[in-house]
């Protein structure tokens, strides 16, 4: 089944260009005070893709402040290339209305630890910023040690330095061009102290380097936490066939729609939570791949990956034809 989330109507007060490609939206719910949020929070909202209603999740960016404490504020990058989301999204304008959820946390912040890393690959730095703003004042009150590394490709990516400056000094260190190459990520993961956690927001690649080089050094997973957006994959979105046997359904997927909403469109019930690759409630068994699997999560595991006998609808596709199995049964007669 779909995941329960209620929708409400709230309105785009504001806009502000912080590169030539991230918009950030401040929006205000129709009811009055924005719903109170903690770092690492997200809004779910409903997007007009090609006539289509689908729902995606935007971080929510920085502390609520006096000056905008009853607004959520967003920042969307524009993907040219992407399944359309982000296009409706700068298509609004101001007094633009939309639906928007309460915010939704599964990339919490814990303040327990001594010393902490951030690791933000482009947009990935949207979730960062407020944890960025809460850990320096609890360094401040505690003594614990931060740093964060934010990577973009090119220079005029670097959104929201302006306030990372600010909030972090000399602890901020950014890195222009190919993230993988510029970030020594092994030698920034040796130099942490034991206990040490680090929290890391980025396209799939990076994520997977970073979980391998933190695996590597005998870190606990535990401590290693992460959000992925699930945009990035190995080939260019493209239309895919997928059929499901036990629904008697065969359609193609649009290089626009993720495999889990064409299947929902389709009326094929699945169980989804996170829409981003992370949780895994989602995953479905794969009993046919004709063409190669373009696994863009971050829950199943490496080993899962190259067998390719799972998959996570909400976020990977294929280039080829897939056959699924789906979770559900008939009820038994009688």
């Amino acid at each position: 089944m779909k995941s329960n989330t209620t929708l409400y109507p709230a309105t785009v007060v504001a806009l502000r260009d912080l590169t030539p490609t991230v918009r950030e939206f401040e929006i205000q719910p129709s009811a009055g005070s924005a719903a109170t949020w903690q770092a690492g929070a997200h809004l779910q909202m409903e997007v007009m893709v090609n006539g289509r209603a689908q729902i995606r999740s935007y971080s929510l960016v920085g502390l609520p402040s006096a000056g905008h404490g009853q607004r959520y504020s967003i920042a969307v990058k524009r993907m040219d290339d992407g399944r359309g989301g982000s296009q409706a999204m700068w298509r609004l304008a101001v007094g633009d209305t939309l639906a928007v959820s309460q915010p939704q946390n599964h990339f919490p912040l814990d303040l327990s630890a001594q010393h902490y890393l951030l690791v933000a690959g482009g947009i990935g730095i949207t979730p960062l910023v407020m944890m960025a703003q809460q850990l320096q004042a609890h360094a401040l009150k505690t003594g614990a040690t931060l740093r964060m590394l934010y990577g973009v490709r090119t220079q005029d990516e670097l959104a929201l330095l302006p306030l990372l400056r600010e909030t972090l000094g000399d602890a901020l260190q950014t890195f222009v061009g190919e993230r993988n190459e510029t970030m020594d990520l092994a030698a920034e993961i040796a130099a942490l102290p034991a206990g040490a956690q680090l929290y890391t927001c980025g396209p799939v690649p990076l994520l997977e380097a970073i979980k391998k080089t933190w695996t590597a050094a005998g870190r606990a997973l535990a401590d290693l936490r992460f959000e992925t957006f699930g945009s990035s994959g190995r080939f260019p979105a493209q239309a895919f066939r997928v059929c499901v046997p036990r629904h008697q359904i065969d359609i193609m997927v649009p290089a626009d729609t993720t495999l889990l909403d064409a299947l929902e469109q389709a009326g094929v019930e699945a169980i989804a939570d996170c829409r981003r690759g992370e949780c895994g409630l989602c995953t479905m068994d794969v009993l046919a791949l004709e063409g190669e699997a373009d696994h863009r999560d971050v829950f199943l595991s490496e080993h899962e990956k190259q067998e390719s006998r799972r998959i996570c609808p909400c976020v990977s596709r294929v280039v080829g034809s897939l056959t699924l199995d789906s979770a559900y049964r008939p009820e038994p007669q009688g």
